[in-house]
């Protein structure tokens, strides 16, 4: 399990209490609330990426020389690959010795696809990628931060749907942050409100 409990962040001059959250391994999480009110600022504690100013936070122990069991998908795709990679390096870099081809149709990601730079792919296919790449044999969590904002409903569909198959298959635990609680209130076991 993760969780966050009794912590602040500080955000300029103020101290920015947040909510307390607990993840399971198969638990469907979704967290909601206005922009600035500190949503991807819990990704960003629970994936290890910054530390609070206060308060506790509780992730699986882990290897540095291997992934975290805590992945964080944004929505911008593009900021999460190297440029000058080609996607075929970038996939390769995280899944080491696992063959990833298998999971190359469960996201609909065209093969001749990864012998591209990251500027050369919609952003709908560059976020497939990013997706993949973040589903390791290892991973354990998967923090969805507002990753199908900038899609279209069929994509937004096929992705949501690859990802609750995933999570059951493999007792994914997944965090879904969003500002559609149409969307959460649909796919979530519960919905934390940030005020």
């Amino acid at each position: 399990m993760i969780y966050l409990t009794n912590a602040t962040v500080r955000y300029q001059t103020k101290l920015l209490p947040l909510p307390d959250i607990r993840l399971a391994q198969g638990d469907i999480l979704g967290l909601n609330g206005v922009s600035g009110s500190g949503k991807s600022t819990v990704a960003m504690l629970l994936s290890g990426f910054l530390i609070p100013t206060s308060g506790i936070v509780v992730t699986p122990a882990y290897d540095k020389h291997k992934a975290n069991p805590v992945q964080w998908v944004g929505q911008h795709p593009e900021l999460s690959f190297n440029p000058k990679w080609t996607l075929l390096k970038s996939l390769k870099e995280s899944f080491r010795q696992v063959d990833f081809d298998s999971h190359l149709k469960s996201f609909s990601i065209e093969k001749e696809w990864l012998s591209r730079y990251p500027k050369e792919l919609s952003g709908g296919q560059l976020q497939r990628i990013a997706l993949l790449r973040a589903l390791l044999p290892t991973t354990q969590y998967l923090l969805c931060d507002e990753i199908t904002a900038q899609l279209d409903p069929i994509t937004q569909q096929s992705i949501w749907t690859q990802l609750l198959k995933l999570s059951k298959e493999k007792n994914i635990g997944l965090l879904i942050i969003s500002h559609e609680k149409s969307l959460l209130n649909s796919i979530c076991e519960k919905v934390i409100t940030l005020k």
